[in-house]
């Protein structure tokens, strides 16, 4: 199986926050990079489009990414959209699922392998754990729509290594390197496509006492919290001042992974 036109949509899961790359726009990598690289190494003509940008609620994706993606004609879609609503103080869940599955209707209709994900089980987080239920119902809202368009499902909720922090970002809002590599991987899988990645080493967590975990929990509100709650506050995005980093249709080139050669040669 071969994809020529993939388009990616969503928010900053998609945009890659979390995995940074200092040569790549926007400064990130991500599994949907990832994915895309995979994927032109399959034929010659591969064109990838990414439209995410962090921040960005539901109608934000759907009013500034749904027409884009449709114009670029994509035999591939994959979108991931909803979370920073759930995070909010009140929601609409039956209305956010209701929006969606008319986006997804829409993307379905341009005959596109489409691919869409579950929210990620927040029973390990102590900040996010009283929301567990919204994700739970608007997983459910996801599977339906899926099987009613004919979409493809990465089940985000059901893969318990996300229970392990070293597979996140040090904001623990964010999937880190490790985290979007194994997302690569369960795309991929999702998709039928065969590859060679394999999980990235995982680092050992430090023994730290007490007194420690109160000071990195302390840095850890200051940095990444209080920001995080302020930009609610104040209603401004942490993706307002962003543009997506591939808007069109553009080549992919995989990183050059160097070859060890053993000193008797290859």
């Amino acid at each position: 199986m071969s994809f020529h036109r993939y388009v990616a949509l969503g928010d900053s899961f998609t945009e890659g926050v979390g995995d940074p790359d200092p040569d790549r726009p926007n400064g990130l990598r991500g599994w949907a990079d990832r994915v895309a690289e995979v994927l032109a190494s399959r034929t010659d003509d591969f064109g990838y489009a990414n439209l995410a940008i962090r921040g960005r609620k539901l109608r934000g994706v759907l009013d500034e990414q749904l027409e884009p993606a449709i114009a670029l004609r994509p035999d591939l879609i994959t979108i991931y959209a909803g979370a920073n609503d759930i995070l909010r103080p009140k929601v609409d869940i039956d209305a956010l699922a209701e929006r969606y599955d008319d986006a997804l209707g829409r993307l379905a209709d341009t005959g596109a392998r489409l691919l869409v994900f579950t929210a990620f089980d927040p029973g390990g987080s102590a900040i996010f754990r009283p929301l567990r239920g919204r994700f739970a119902l608007y997983n459910e809202f996801v599977r339906d729509s899926a099987q009613r368009h004919g979409a493809s499902v990465v089940d985000y909720w059901k893969l318990r290594e996300y229970r392990d922090w070293r597979y996140w970002d040090p904001d623990r809002m964010h999937m880190g390197p490790a985290g979007h590599q194994r997302m690569a991987i369960e795309v991929l899988d999702t998709l039928g496509i065969d590859h060679g990645l394999e999980p990235l080493p995982l680092l050992d967590l430090p023994t730290v006492t007490r007194s420690e975990q109160l000071r990195e929990h302390a840095a850890w509100v200051r940095t990444s919290a209080v920001p995080w709650v302020h930009r609610r506050l104040t209603g401004r995005s942490s993706g307002h001042l962003v543009s997506p980093k591939h808007p069109t249709l553009a080549q992919v080139v995989a990183p050059v992974v160097p070859r060890v050669i053993s000193p008797g040669g290859e």
